[in-house]
């Protein structure tokens, strides 16, 4: 039993051959680009940006729902606040310190405040910073000062700018009232997703500053650059957090009427206006909000602080994927694209396959987030671009094999079958069965009269130099004549019409290519080499019948041919065009399906091996009309048994019978027979 490994290494050297090192190093490109793209989709333009989008419908889709969250509130100015202050940039002072005074004020009469985080920049001079600072300077409750620099925000603050902020916080610096970093990150499309990294020389970011000296800090998030959790509301009527007008805190006659949304809290102070300080988020791109009231999806940068302090609070950093199965799952896409594109299945096996891949890549991303993963960074889309990228370029190294297969293959086959055909065939191999069929066909055989003795006459080189050229032009009217060659016998030419494909006029292609192949064969006596013996013509025999067609031979040798007494009948009619005194000899069965005119009787004969006689003609469509109807009156004769006209027509025939050796051969074998008897050949 053959070695299937040494079969298969085998296939795979020749696939790489017949690939070529130009078309390999293409291949082997896409391959690594598959894998690159697989590994680092996130960094990648367009394909980040899908990521992206993929990423927030994750987020959107697992984010959790929560009652209003009593640990934090959020005091904001409003675009009514400026309107009551008749001051929008920067915000009024003095109502941020009457704010805090309030809240200071609130642990005189029990529990104040957890801690304040003022996300406003306190970066110029204004007249009531006197009031303001008085009023930091005084406060027990600890308080957080936005703290941004040039370097590492220049969006947000100019180097003088920055120059003054450090002048305004060291001002009012205390044990209780310190800077914290109010940093936010976006990505490239503008939306903040994670955590910003810790850069030297920046204070704590804000939600770690307000827990770092409290019960409440979680250490886990030093240095944490995983995803912000967003939450939602559970209920319309229920904001995720609470938000109080600064001035309404800020007026002691109010003031009472939010106290105890204040006391315990962390407070966070910040602006809550339409056209500033607005950050995209994941609920941007899929239209949710995480205001119950609706409004736009959007969210002010102090929320957004209040988000991240509350995922701190509750400790809700999750594990991201390890590095490792990203890349697994990196090869394995790509694997999976370069199996696919190899795989011999049927047309619906393979989309069904193609399509359960697609939606496993599909599920992974939502699958591994349900679990509780940080999916921010998870390649979702470089996954499936990567199989796409492996997919085509194996396909196409496929489809570059494969057309030098079908080349090689076409042009193999063009030795034997008609280039129609032989494409034909290459487009639907079912029309080359595995297995012999009976098929009605045209058989021919042919032979070069005196060969044999020729072979001892001449060099074996000039003999090897001779057969090829003959076989050659014999072979090329064949094949242009659409038909199928079958094997070379020697000299010999075996050819059929009608299969793997038949067509309507197979019969007449049949018949035209019996005389081609004589006349072939005269031009190639004609032009024989100085020195060559006089070479003998070509006799065809052309027949029609059933025969066995298909493939025939050994597990290791595989021969497309024809079987059975049709072949042998065209064989034995190519023989006995020597006794016959004719060249080419074509049976009714074959000239009634011709379609063609030309013929004369050459008479009844009985073959060799074969009971039934046959009637044999001859084409001579370029022959003296007289002389066909001279034939043809002398076979009706003979047929009907009147001796006498036999004998009136054979004396015409004799009288020139020189001219045309086949019809005085025919005249003299019908004289020689019995009314109506068949020759006999031996």
């Amino acid at each position: 039993m053959p070695d299937s490994r040494g079969t298969s290494a085998q296939a795979l050297r020749q696939g790489l051959r017949e690939l070529g090192w130009q078309r390999l190093a293409v291949a082997a490109l896409l391959l690594v680009l598959a894998l690159f793209t697989a590994l680092r989709s996130w960094h990648l333009p367009i394909l980040g940006d899908a990521e992206n989008a993929l990423y927030d419908l994750r987020a959107a889709s697992f984010a959790p729902r929560t009652d209003t969250d009593k640990r934090i509130v959020l005091v904001v100015y409003t675009d009514d606040t400026n309107r009551k202050t008749g001051q929008i940039s920067p915000v009024d002072r003095t109502v941020l310190a009457q704010a805090l005074a309030q809240i200071e004020g609130l642990k005189e009469t029990g529990e104040g405040a957890k801690g304040i985080g003022i996300d406003i920049l306190l970066d110029s001079a204004q007249d009531d910073d006197p009031l303001l600072q008085a009023a930091l300077r005084g406060m027990t409750t600890p308080v957080y000062l936005a703290f941004a620099s040039n370097r590492t925000n220049p969006e947000a603050i100019t180097w003088e700018q920055e120059r003054d902020l450090r002048r305004y916080i060291a001002a009012v610096r205390t044990d209780t009232t310190k800077p914290a970093s109010i940093l936010l990150v976006t990505d490239n499309d503008g939306a903040a997703r994670r955590w910003p990294r810790h850069y030297p020389g920046l204070p704590p970011l804000l939600s770690e500053a307000l827990t770092q000296a409290t019960p409440d800090a979680a250490p886990a998030f030093a240095g944490f650059t995983g995803p912000i959790r967003y939450r939602l509301p559970s209920a319309k009527d229920r904001p995720v957090f609470e938000k109080i007008p600064i001035d309404l805190l800020a007026d002691p006659a109010t003031a009472p009427l939010v106290a105890d949304t204040i006391r315990g809290r962390y407070v966070l102070i910040g602006g809550d206006f339409a056209d500033f300080d607005q950050f995209d988020t994941p609920f941007t791109r899929t239209g949710l909000s995480a205001d119950p009231r609706g409004g736009h999806a959007r969210m002010i940068g102090v929320e957004v602080h209040a988000a991240m302090l509350a995922q701190l609070l509750d400790k809700a950093r999750p594990s991201g994927v390890p590095g490792w199965a990203q890349a697994l799952g990196a090869v394995l896409a790509v694997l999976l694209g370069m199996m696919t594109a190899a795989a011999r299945a049927r047309p619906w096996q393979l989309a069904l396959g193609v399509a359960a891949q697609l939606l496993a890549f599909a599920a992974v991303p939502f699958l591994v987030a349900q679990a509780g993963f940080d999916t921010l960074g998870f390649p979702a889309v470089g996954w499936p671009v990567g199989w796409l990228i492996a997919y085509v370029a194996v396909s196409a190294a496929l489809r570059a094999v494969g057309a030098a297969q079908r080349e090689f293959a076409q042009g193999a086959l063009g030795k034997y079958l008609p280039r129609s055909v032989a494409s034909e065939i290459l487009r639907n191999p079912e029309r080359l069965r595995l297995h012999g069929e009976k098929r009605a066909i045209f058989c021919l055989f042919s032979d070069l009269e005196g060969f044999t003795k020729l072979t001892h006459a001449v060099e074996p080189e000039m003999i090897a130099r001779l057969l090829n050229d003959y076989l050659d032009r014999l072979s090329a009217v064949v094949l242009e004549h659409g038909g199928t060659l079958d094997k070379f016998v020697g000299d010999a030419v075996v050819a059929f019409w009608g299969a793997p494909i038949a067509y309507p006029d197979d019969g007449e292609r049949a018949v035209r290519a019996a005389i081609a192949m004589y006349h072939a064969g005269e031009d190639f006596r004609r032009n024989a080499p100085a020195g060559v013996p006089p070479i003998g013509r070509t006799r065809v025999g052309v027949h029609f019948g059933e025969a066995i067609v298909g493939n025939f031979g050994g597990e290791g040798r595989i021969q497309y041919t024809a079987l059975g007494d049709a072949m042998n009948t065209a064989a034995r009619l190519e023989g006995a065009n020597k006794p016959l005194g004719t060249t080419i000899l074509v049976s009714r069965e074959a000239l009634e399906r011709s379609g063609l005119d030309g013929f004369r009787p050459m008479g009844t004969v009985r073959l060799r091996g074969r009971a039934t006689p046959v009637e044999v003609f001859e084409p001579v469509p370029e022959g003296d009309p007289s002389a066909r109807a001279l034939a043809e009156d002398l076979v009706a004769a003979h047929a009907a048994g009147n001796r006498a006209a036999v004998q009136a027509l054979t004396a015409r025939i004799g009288a020139d019978g020189h001219k045309d050796p086949a019809l005085a051969n025919l005249a003299r074998r019908l004289a020689e027979l019995d009314d109506g008897e068949s020759y006999v050949l031996g």
